[in-house]
């Protein structure tokens, strides 16, 4: 057998470029990597099907055996629980500003319970400085965060958590769900509308499809909103039955 030619006999077999396994890291690289958790903000405007997501993702995390907590704050129901408008319902834990996310997962640390992810639905709702804590357990502690909201209001404005999410969110997946304006164009603009006229001014938060008490009328005006296509949302336009009314001005 003729001997191997002294500048192949130089290369450690570690070191091949050609060996398959050249790319895998050793176990002790390995654990030179930091293991962080996933934030990611589903958004999309109402009727596309976030909620039904939101319980979605939670059934696949806890069917592979992980613990997870569910997360809402003014859920249409009005109730602490996360509801889909084709009937599939949870509870959940209701979280107001005020609320440090960081404290409710070490909660349930302290009773012992694991918490390998968090399902936030309504995030739009949330106070900037609750995504940054969503972002610190997600960095920190490992803690998969999945966000479900709407990203602009009635005025087409961002919502502040919705903001801040885009800011901070490692993935941003708009929902693939088609929601169309009356006219059959793609609707993304959420209208408020109140007995039967297209609102440009109010509170921010209004829960959809309620009667609340309206200081300018004298009577429970009926308050819903209606998606909308940028141009019918423009000219406050809700459709063929409806008076078009609230024009928005560009003056």
């Amino acid at each position: 057998m003729e001997p191997m030619p002294p500048h192949l006999d130089m290369i450690a077999p570690a070191d091949d470029p050609t060996d398959a396994l050249s790319a895998v890291p050793a176990a002790g690289s390995r654990r030179g990597v930091p293991v962080i958790g996933h934030l990611r903000f589903y958004y999309g405007p109402m009727d596309c099907g976030k909620s039904t997501l939101a319980l979605q993702v939670d059934h696949n995390q806890a069917r592979q055996g992980r613990r997870g907590l569910l997360l809402v704050h003014h859920d249409r129901s009005g109730r602490a629980q996360i509801t889909s408008r084709i009937g599939i319902t949870r509870n959940a834990i209701e979280v107001h500003a005020g609320v440090d996310l960081r404290d409710l997962v070490r909660a349930r640390w302290a009773e012992g319970t694991r918490v390998d992810y968090l399902i936030v639905d309504e995030a739009q709702f949330l106070a900037p400085v609750q995504v940054d804590q969503l972002a610190e357990l997600a960095d920190d502690v490992q803690v998969d965060v999945y966000c479900f909201g709407i990203a602009t209001d009635f005025r087409s404005e961002l919502f502040p958590g919705s903001r801040r999410l885009f800011e901070l969110a490692d993935d941003l997946q708009p929902v693939q769900v088609d929601v169309l304006c009356w006219c059959g164009l793609p609707a993304r603009f959420n209208a408020r509308v109140v007995d039967g006229e297209v609102i440009r001014a109010g509170d921010t938060v209004l829960v959809a499809d309620t009667e609340r008490e309206s200081p300018h009328l004298d009577k429970a005006a009926t308050v819903r909103y209606q998606v909308l296509c940028r141009r019918h949302f423009r000219l406050g336009d809700l459709g063929p039955t409806v008076a078009a009314q609230g024009q928005l001005s560009l003056a």
